[in-house]
């Protein structure tokens, strides 16, 4: 029984936290409130599960506890004695399990709602990208600030610093009208692609993908790519077809035990050719006009896809895009996946040469996969003893479990080779 329990809290709220945050905001129009309620909703859960068993329908059961705690933490501070009688009529009377009809003029949908909501243009944007990582996506602060590559006590005051001004500035947690979307689109899109990024590459220390997460960023790419129709922003466009490209290999991605399979190694039959199929057009539209970040990732993406064959893939026109890519948003992860493409098109030689020069920058010290690429290269190079020391260097910063068990398989065939 206890086993279940804690099972069905923990899949609801890997499912359903950014639901239910976000009706939770609707409902009472502020975001640490929502998100403390929340917070209690499934503390409360887990004991009560444990006892009474599970619910017929769990989220609901989580979102009505939420609210009555709510309600309850504003009776106790004596805020808004109008509202707290709203919200209690609210609480005993309104189906939590009915999406409410919204104008066709706003946009309709909660988390898609929040997400224009924490990217006010009042709020720095990484702040705006932040807070809507955390509020949305239920990502704690130690997975943002690696999603940022910062300390994460400079993570944890960003986010305070955030709640602080929409509390401070009155920024209202209501429904931007849909003709506000522009000036807000570009952090949208972004905050979509690092939910995306998180359910692809997990940070967490479970599973290395978390589908739910991966479905929820193409769905709410499309609802975007709908809202602005009938001609969509070509980087809506390159963003929903980079995330179906490279959600078409995740079934590759692991293998049965659950460990981690790079690119080249992959079973290529096991791509949904019908997500390419659909992603393909995509791209070819998104490259219409001058083309944005996103969409010169999802043609880089799109040329992976393309090659029946690891042997088949057209590293040099991958290397173009990269230069391209480089140009129109320079970044040290950039720079590092261009100097693998480097490695894959001209030989490892000169992409080595090019990490090399980004560790001595720094910037990229705790990241993991600097140093796994580094190692990657070193081993292809036949240098076992420098590649061993770049894996261990790799292992002491990885945190998800899937990539921990890569690199030490890794780490364990060039020891064998170099003894």
């Amino acid at each position: 029984m206890q086993g279940d329990a804690d099972a069905a809290v923990e899949a609801v709220y890997r499912s359903d936290w950014g639901r239910i945050v976000a009706a939770l905001i609707r409902l009472v129009g502020d975001f640490e409130l929502a998100e403390e309620a929340a917070q209690e909703a499934f503390a409360a859960a887990v004991d009560q599960w444990r006892s009474a068993g599970i619910p017929e329908f769990p989220r609901a059961w989580i979102i009505q506890t939420a609210r009555h705690k709510a309600i309850d933490r504003i009776r106790r501070l004596a805020l808004h004695k109008e509202k707290v009688e709203s919200y209690a009529s609210l609480a005993l009377s309104q189906t939590v399990l009915d999406e409410p009809d919204y104008d066709i003029t706003e946009i309709p949908d909660d988390r898609l709602r929040l997400i224009f909501t924490c990217c006010h243009p009042a709020l720095a944007p990484e702040a705006q990208i932040a807070l809507t990582l955390r509020t949305l996506g239920g990502l704690d602060t130690e997975e943002i600030a690696r999603a940022f590559l910062v300390p994460t006590p400079t993570m944890a005051q960003r986010l305070v610093r955030a709640q602080r001004k929409i509390r401070e500035a009155r920024i209202p947690s209501a429904v931007p009208a849909t003709n506000d979307m522009p000036e807000r689109l570009d952090a949208v899109l972004t905050v979509i692609y690092l939910v995306f990024n998180e359910g692809y590459a997990s940070t967490r220390g479970g599973p290395h993908v978390r589908t739910d997460l991966c479905h929820e960023a193409i769905r709410l790419g499309r609802l975007v790519r709908t809202l602005t129709s009938p001609q969509p922003p070509l980087e809506v466009t390159g963003l929903v077809a980079l995330m179906l490209l490279h959600d078409a290999r995740r079934d590759a991605r692991l293998d049965e035990a659950g460990d981690l399979v790079v690119l080249e190694e992959q079973d290529r039959s096991l791509w949904k050719q019908t997500q390419i199929a659909e992603a393909l057009p995509l791209v070819e539209e998104a490259f219409q006009r001058e083309p944005g970040p996103f969409a010169v990732q999802a043609g880089i993406a799109a040329l992976h896809c393309r090659a029946a064959r690891a042997e088949d893939t057209d590293w040099p026109q991958i290397l173009r895009l990269y230069d391209l890519l480089e140009r129109l948003q320079p970044s040290p992860i950039v720079s590092l996946n261009r100097a693998v493409a480097v490695a894959m098109a001209v030989g490892p030689s000169p992409g080595l040469a090019l990490i090399d020069e980004l560790a001595a920058a720094g910037d990229l010290d705790d990241y993991h996969l600097l140093h796994s690429a580094r190692a990657d290269l070193l081993r292809r190079m036949g240098s076992m003893e420098k590649a061993a020391l770049a894996y261990t260097k790799a292992l002491a910063l990885v945190a998800n479990e899937s990539e921990r068990r890569f690199l030490e398989r890794r780490l364990r065939e060039v020891q064998s080779l170099k003894a």
